[in-house]
């Protein structure tokens, strides 16, 4: 898995969301650069489809939704609609789950405000769903809560 690097981190948020609002429906959308490792993270209402490589479909997309009188983070991964075939979805899906904790690392490391503002969002779950036409990389991830992710990014910056 590669190491996340905050310095790697660019983070843009898009009005009218700020860094405090809105919680519900804020929505993230996480991409990178095979080229120099950087990860963009862009935060709305909307998720950036500005930002997505329509060919390489490589983004992670995340939002806050309330279910049941609690927030969850609830995201995606597109793996294949039929546009790519078994084998290649296979190579996809096994690339994601490898570098999904990078992924999570960035969104929500680069949304430490909100954290800052809303404490008990640090113990909310985190459900990560991979979408394929192919039921064998069809699945929803449970990944642990933020506080995992920032405590982890935390422990990682001190070692080095």
């Amino acid at each position: 898995m590669s190491k996340f690097n905050p310095a790697k981190l660019s983070v843009k948020n898009i009005p009218p969301a700020t860094p405090f609002e809105p919680v519900e429906g804020r929505r993230y959308t996480l991409t990178h650069s095979d080229d120099t490792g950087e990860l963009f993270l862009s935060i709305g209402y909307l998720y950036d489809k500005q930002s997505i490589n329509q060919k390489l479909r490589d983004e992670v997309l995340a939002e806050w939704a309330a279910q049941n009188g609690e927030f969850l983070l609830i995201g995606k991964v597109y793996i294949s609609n039929g546009d790519y075939d078994e084998k290649f979805s296979r190579i996809r899906y096994l690339i994601f789950k490898r570098e999904l904790e990078l992924a999570l690392t960035g969104i929500i490391y680069g949304d430490q405000s909100l954290f800052e503002y809303y404490p008990w969002l640090l113990d909310a779950p985190i459900y990560i769903r991979f979408e394929s036409i192919y039921p064998e990389f069809r699945e929803t991830l449970f990944c642990g809560t933020p506080r995992q992710y920032l405590i982890a990014s935390r422990t990682k910056i001190s070692e080095t």
